[in-house]
């Protein structure tokens, strides 16, 4: 979440004419994230969140992602559910963007997630997966392999201003996971592909919901699994925490059991993973519009990450035993 586009008060005030919301009593920009404006509501009938799609969201997705909640929800999945106007649609356009509110949802998300966190959010996902099994609409990943080029493409020339030697690793990287071996044939269905601890909502150790589904798409399950992996399994320093990821697996593992397919693949799909948030965040680290309330994420944090699954040999070396095989 982040703040690109100002919204005064008044247009503001009329724009929420258009839903049985009550007055505007107050409201702030979410300075956190680095994808679309956000804004907390106050109105006489409760909180809310308003949001202005901007950048790499396409507008003709928005119906995805809104439908997806909606589905998600009546599915037993703690997520923020649109808010419908009183023409019965949920989306809009407010100073020049397409635009939605949401619902609120209460919790905090976790700064520092420990162990409880990390298995909070492996079962979570795994019934995500599960509930969005029979969800009919489908959008393909346009951050899968196919997008990694172009996003290369775009900071290559400067990307060793961020680090000596970045744009010859990622080159070879590149080259490595464009080469076919990118899997093809795994169990595929909706998946969140942006499960970030600033996207899941705790209040104590307890998981209260997900929220943010601008990336959500249809792609292999066990991608979400690795993209979860590099989020939320290493320390500030990016050192590897196998007690988070074990505790991560076995908790997803109890909800919907991985293949011995998609378990062989995670080391290659951890790697996609990380490339694929590097390669975002340099761009947005290259290109923070002037004057923009956000809070770009380093991209070199994934560097480290990328390094550590280039090492990895087995899913034994996330804490998992292999299925088949006696601990």
């Amino acid at each position: 979440m982040a703040v690109y586009t100002d919204v005064a008060a008044d247009e503001l005030a009329d724009f929420l004419k258009q839903y049985e919301l009550g007055e505007l009593l107050s409201y702030k920009g979410i300075a956190e994230g680095v994808e679309n404006t956000n804004f907390l509501l106050h109105t006489t009938e409760g909180s809310f969140i308003l949001t202005l799609y901007e950048k790499r969201v396409a507008k003709n997705d928005l119906p995805f992602f809104l439908a997806l909640m909606t589905h998600l929800a009546e599915h037993g999945i703690n997520c923020p559910l649109p808010v419908k106007g009183r023409d019965g649609e949920a989306l809009r356009e407010l100073s020049g963007r397409p635009a939605a509110i949401i619902t609120f949802l209460e919790g905090m998300w976790p700064r520092k997630p420990n162990v409880a966190h990390c298995a909070g959010v492996g079962g979570a996902l795994a019934k995500m997966h599960l509930a969005g099994a029979n969800f009919a609409v489908r959008r393909a990943n346009a951050l899968s392999v196919a997008g990694w080029r172009p996003l290369f493409d775009a900071a290559s020339n400067r990307a060793d201003e961020v680090q000596p030697g970045l744009r010859a690793f990622l080159a070879t990287e590149l080259d490595h996971l464009s080469s076919g071996i990118w899997p093809g044939d795994l169990p595929e269905g909706v998946i969140h592909a942006d499960l970030f601890n600033d996207n899941v909502f705790f209040l104590g150790d307890q998981l209260s919901g997900i929220i943010d589904f601008t990336f959500a798409c249809n792609d292999m399950l066990a991608y979400d699994v690795a993209i979860c992996l590099n989020a939320w399994c290493f320390e500030p320093d990016h050192s590897f925490n196998v007690t988070k990821a074990r505790a991560f697996l076995n908790a997803y593992g109890r909800v919907r059991k991985l293949s011995e397919a998609e378990e062989a693949a995670l080391p290659l799909l951890a790697r996609g993973a990380a490339i694929r948030f590097l390669l975002t965040r340099l761009v947005d680290w290259l290109n923070v519009p002037e004057g923009a309330l956000v809070k770009p994420k380093d991209p070199l944090e994934y560097v480290r990450k990328l390094r550590f699954h280039q090492s990895v040999t087995s899913v034994r070396d996330y804490g998992l035993m292999p299925s088949g095989l006696v601990a």
